[in-house]
């Protein structure tokens, strides 16, 4: 007689199976999406939270690290003053506080012609745009978060577009909560669009902020995205962008990480049209224990397609820095070109830094190529500075922030370059010399 094996869930997860059973009535969603929630959270629970043994979550052990789930915000709204990260960019901004867009906080001057929504309009409604993208994706945090999703805004700009103020799409986080968000953007042909997305909290609050992004972008489009994750030091941050680009397209996005004690950055990038280029790049920034992983996947499914992939990490203390690149070029998708590159600098003799670069080939008139290096500071550069008289904290923070310049700029936006090389300089400043 064969027994069916028993699946023994952590605390973890049993109270995250209590929260969605408190929760599910309360949750925004017409019939369908109330039973397309169910079917997600019976996915998640059969597979639980990613471990060691999950092979995309190898080096960031969910299971183990995520001892406990924090309760679901207030159902009253928060009153907060919102830290403003990047003083000297102009942009408008789009304010979702502990999950939920609040149109109260948020500044939509210089948007004519742009649709601004709720996630709650969308998902009472039905809209087929939720889910679009992340219901193609194998994950188990982002089926908990199809589960979960309370909140999040949806944007659209028509065909033809030029949105030339940025939009901040800012995810705020008011203290030891469980957020579940999702967002939606759909850029039409020809258009144009500058999105930094940030995430922020209060240091000493032991959150969860499971984030989803689904990003449709159409033919001949361009778009520019960065995301910034500054959230408190006992936080957890789990987020997700998925996003099809038509063809001819040009998106770049850049990911710069420097908050929270456990992060996870995953972007799963589709090409749906020949002749599109996507410029992917990410600076890591962490000290002390902090955990941060960042995982891309680049899928080019239709032929001619280009791709860019440079990610840059600065560990220090016993921070540990990982970093899972996939490349998969689908049979039939010829002339492809696609590059990565992977660079890590330890600051510390107890630092690390993971790297897992993958490329999978079925065609065979492409160029492709992926590679690694680690290492310290050079010595000799150093020596070098500190002879012309420089004090030990400035040449270093010269070195590094050349070191992570050439990620930064790859961005292609001057304005918001400029603002995220502030952010490493005063990460910089922070911290103690290697003396």
């Amino acid at each position: 007689m064969n027994a069916e094996p028993r699946i023994l869930h952590t605390p973890a997860e049993v109270t995250l199976a209590d929260a969605f059973s408190a929760a599910r009535g309360d949750l925004p969603g017409d019939a369908g999406v109330a039973a397309a929630r169910v079917v997600a959270f019976d996915a998640f629970q059969k597979k639980g939270l990613p471990h060691r043994r999950t092979e995309a979550w190898r080096y960031t052990d969910l299971r183990a690290l995520l001892r406990s789930v924090p309760p679901a915000p207030p159902a009253e709204p928060a009153s907060i003053a919102i830290a403003d990260l990047l003083p000297g960019l102009d942009r408008a901004r789009l304010v979702i506080l502990d999950g939920i867009y609040r149109p109260d906080l948020s500044d939509l001057s210089g948007l004519a012609g742009v649709e601004v929504t709720g996630l709650d309009t969308l998902l009472d409604q039905g809209d087929e745009r939720v889910g679009a993208l992340a219901g193609r994706l194998d994950d188990a945090m982002v089926t908990l978060n199809t589960a979960m999703m309370a909140g999040g805004v949806a944007v659209r700009v028509p065909a033809g577009l030029d949105v030339t103020r940025a939009v901040e799409i800012a995810h705020v986080t008011s203290g030891a909560y469980s957020v579940f968000a999702r967002n939606v953007v759909t850029v039409g042909a020809g258009a144009s669009l500058r999105v930094v997305e940030t995430f922020t909290g209060p240091n000493a609050a032991a959150s969860v902020a499971n984030i989803v992004t689904e990003a449709v972008i159409g033919d001949r489009a361009k778009v520019t995205w960065a995301k910034l994750q500054a959230e408190g030091d006992a936080a957890v941050h789990l987020g997700t962008t998925a996003v099809s680009i038509g063809g001819e397209s040009q998106f770049d996005h850049l990911t710069l990480m420097t908050g929270a004690a456990i992060s996870r950055s995953q972007s799963f990038v589709t090409y749906g049209g020949e002749f599109a280029r996507a410029g992917l790049f990410g600076a890591t920034m962490i000290g002390g224990k902090q955990h941060a992983d960042i995982m891309l996947g680049v899928d080019h499914a239709v032929p001619n397609g280009a791709s860019r992939e440079l990610f840059k990490a600065v560990m220090d203390g016993k921070a540990e820095g990982i970093f899972q690149g996939r490349i998969v070029v689908r049979p039939g998708a010829q002339k492809v070109d696609g590059k990565m590159m992977t660079q890590g600098l330890l600051l510390s003799e107890d630092a690390s830094f993971s790297v897992k670069p993958e490329l999978e080939i079925f065609a065979d008139d492409v160029q492709c190529a992926h590679g690694a290096t680690s290492g310290e500071i050079d010595e000799d550069m150093l020596f070098y500075l500190l002879s012309r008289g420089l004090p030990r904290a400035e040449a270093e923070t010269l070195l590094v922030t050349a070191f992570l310049a050439e990620a930064i700029e790859g961005l292609g936006d001057e304005a918001i370059g400029e603002a995220f090389e502030q952010i490493a300089r005063d990460w910089l400043a922070g911290r103690k010399t290697l003396a």
